[in-house]
Order: structure tokens, then sequence, then C-alpha cells
């Protein structure tokens, strides 16, 4: 089942990488580097998986999980950071974020999550 994924990351070759390997698969992506734009976008539309770094200049990622939350209960929201800290992952976890990976990652680690994300979403419409 292709899903719609929204990739937000101010590393431009983070959502690069993502874009060619999920597109593969049949997915479509919407990718961002600029956390403004992406929250006018998700303000916008409902996205099946939200792909979000924690730390960013202007906005961070835990905003943009709110942002989602808000607008759609059903999105999944998968967070990466750089900065693992527990408190981060804690507060993630308790606003709602489906799955946290640690940078580095190696994009299969990524490609598992939003394979983890599609079968949730899966199972919850049966």
């Amino acid at each position: 089942m292709p899903i719609q994924i929204l990739v937000l990351d101010d590393e431009k070759i983070v959502g690069e990488r993502l874009k060619a390997s999920l597109e593969k698969e049949g997915h479509t992506l919407e990718i961002f580097i600029n956390p403004v734009a992406a929250l006018n976008r998700i303000k916008e539309k409902v996205f099946d998986v939200v792909v979000t770094d924690i730390r960013m200049d202007d906005v961070d990622g835990i905003q943009v999980l709110e942002e989602v939350r808000k607008k759609s209960q059903k999105t999944k929201v998968i967070m990466i950071t750089g900065y693992a800290t527990l408190e981060v992952a804690r507060e993630s976890l308790t606003k709602g974020a489906f799955d946290f990976i640690a940078k580095p990652f190696k994009l299969k680690e990524i490609r598992g999550a939003i394979q983890k994300a599609e079968d949730a979403l899966q199972a919850e419409e049966n």
C-alpha cells in the first residue's frame, strides 16, 4: 500500500537519500529542509507518516510532532536526532511519537521504522 510521507530534516542529504529509496517502493514523498514550510504543509494535508529531525534552527521536532497530532491522530511520527538523550526520547514518545531513531542512522533503520508505521496503519484500518 503506497503511503504519503513527509520528511523534514535540515540536512538536505537525508531527505534526498530517503526519497530515492522510498519512492522505489511506491511511496509518495515530500521533502522539506525548512521547518516553517513543512509546518505549513502539515496544516494543509494529512500525511500517513512524518519523519522529522528534532534539532533544527527555527522550530524543533517536538513542535512538528504537536502540529501533526493536532491535524491527525492517525499519522505516525518518526523522530530523528543526533542528540539522542533519554529526556528527548521520553518527551517525544509521551507526546505521541511512533518511533525514535538516533543519527547517524542507516537507511534501512528508517525504512524499517516506516515499514512498522505502514503495518500499524494497515492494522488500524482493519
